[in-house]
């Protein structure tokens, strides 16, 4: 008899669990994780830090994302993108990738291949088709100042480091951020080596993967037709131009930065 109950009982577990549907138990928890979404993974450019992106991670750590804010080294192009390219590597399930100004080099190169890579997002950033330099996108239209704030300092093998005048980081890279945050910035802006700004681009990503843009209005060191153009060149799923935003325009506005990652996060 007891064997007769213990295989009514196993009947009638195994009718509820033909009733639900299966795996929505697990589907639910994992929504509730967030361990759907995509890891964001940022880049900063030259003259800035990982620092510069806190307020976009704030917001997207509110909404759920996992963030990775990339030490970008900013030696080499090559270099650079061999960097990110074994970070990516490290990182489970899909991705999106959001590079400013010069970490849009390095990302168009370290995502190329990556299957796990499903976005890109340019930050008032370069976008090079295979050959072009940063320099060369910088100069390719009229309108960047960057030039004439620059200061150098002598590597020793050939090279050159270069860093913005702190007296001039304000209006050049950051006039729509409060003075106090850009002179800190100012301070602690990390140096690029010439080479990576003269390196040519390899193959980019942005040919198979989708893109989308972020344009600075008042950008001072890569001009703004600059950006449109290189949105329209890359086919961009959205463009969205914040027509008073200096080129710090993750910092001045977060907000709209994180809006659009999310965007291609989906």
């Amino acid at each position: 008899m007891r064997v007769r109950k213990v295989f009514a009982v196993l009947g009638t577990l195994l009718a509820l669990a033909a009733v639900v549907p299966s795996g929505a138990g697990a589907s639910e928890e994992t929504e509730k994780s967030g361990a759907k979404k995509p890891t964001v993974v940022l880049v900063h450019g030259a003259f800035a830090d990982a620092s510069s992106w806190n307020g976009v991670v704030e917001r997207l750590q509110r909404k759920g994302f996992p963030v990775v804010a990339v030490a970008n080294p900013l030696r080499s192009l090559t270099g650079d993108a061999s960097y990110l390219r074994k970070v990516l590597a490290s990182i489970d399930g899909p991705i999106v990738l959001a590079g400013h100004s010069y970490g849009g080099m390095v990302q168009s190169e370290a995502a190329l291949g990556n299957p796990n890579v499903k976005s890109l997002v340019y930050v008032a950033a370069f976008a090079p088709e295979k050959g072009e330099s940063a320099l060369e996108l910088s100069n390719k239209f009229p309108g960047s100042t960057l030039g004439d704030t620059l200061s150098t300092i002598d590597i020793g093998d050939g090279s050159k480091d270069l860093v913005i005048q702190q007296d001039k980081y304000w209006q050049q890279f950051a006039a729509d951020v409060s003075r106090k945050d850009a002179t800190l910035a100012a301070a602690t802006q990390r140096p690029v080596n010439d080479t990576a700004l003269t390196e040519k681009a390899g193959d980019p990503a942005w040919h198979q993967i989708p893109s989308y843009f972020v344009v600075a209005g008042k950008d001072k060191n890569i001009p703004v037709v600059a950006q449109k153009w290189m949105a329209e060149r890359a086919h961009a799923k959205a463009v969205v131009e914040v027509r008073g935003a200096s080129h710090s325009v993750a910092v001045s506005q977060p907000d709209t930065v994180a809006d659009l990652i999310v965007r291609a996060a989906r």
